[in-house]
């Protein structure tokens, strides 16, 4: 991927890592998922976390006149520490 993601990548990104976490739930209903699986849907949950987080970055910036490309991905810590 390049240096920036547009908008439409982001959500695009976000619409993928969405429909691989679902087929994993689906794959493995009433049973649980392997420690592999488990570990993958943190990733995808924590990537998705970030994707949003630098969607709502753009979009405020944008909002303020400013370079939506001065967005940052910021670190999975910092988002989540940011939804407590």
């Amino acid at each position: 991927m390049g240096a920036h993601m547009d908008d439409k990548q982001i959500v695009e990104r976000i619409s993928e890592l969405a429909a691989e976490e679902q087929r994993l739930e689906e794959a493995h209903v009433g049973e649980g998922l392997s420690d592999e699986e488990q570990a993958r849907k943190r990733d995808l949950e924590v990537t998705l976390d970030e994707m949003w987080d630098l969607l709502r970055q753009r979009r405020a910036k944008r909002n303020a006149g400013q370079d939506p490309d001065a967005a940052t991905q910021r670190s999975a810590d910092t988002v989540e520490g940011y939804l407590q």
